[in-house]
């Protein structure tokens, strides 16, 4: 999924839960999974790790041909740049990242020139 989800996909969200720190990430990326709670912690069935996930208030409403509720999940691969910062992201990001910064319920996360390519792009050079 895109990072560049509709607002219509996040109404019923009441909080994004971190499951660590992500001050220090550059970026997280992010996708919309069908889970069958709203506010559990959701499976996570990628390589790498699940960063944090979005929980959904009780107007929500499943799919009614799965029955499933459609959350955000915020995830880094085993290649990401927080694991591997000369690696192949060391500038640039893959299309679903976002800066972890921007990330808030109801609100797609954005795209920044620190998610994009890097920190050093963000801290002004000293001499």
């Amino acid at each position: 999924m895109s990072s560049l989800l509709s607002g219509r996909d996040l109404v019923h969200e009441t909080d994004v839960v971190w499951l660590e720190p992500v001050d220090d990430l550059d970026y997280v990326r992010q996708t919309l999974d069908k889970t069958k709670r709203r506010n559990n912690r959701p499976p996570y069935a990628r390589d790498g790790r699940m960063v944090g996930y979005a929980r959904l208030d009780d107007n929500a409403d499943p799919d009614p041909d799965s029955g499933l509720y459609k959350r955000r999940v915020f995830y880094l691969l085993p290649h990401d740049r927080d694991s591997i910062p000369h690696g192949l992201y060391s500038e640039g990001a893959p299309g679903e990242a976002v800066d972890p910064r921007t990330i808030a319920p109801k609100k797609p996360g954005t795209k920044t020139d620190r998610s994009q390519r890097g920190p050093a792009v963000t801290s002004p050079a000293r001499p």
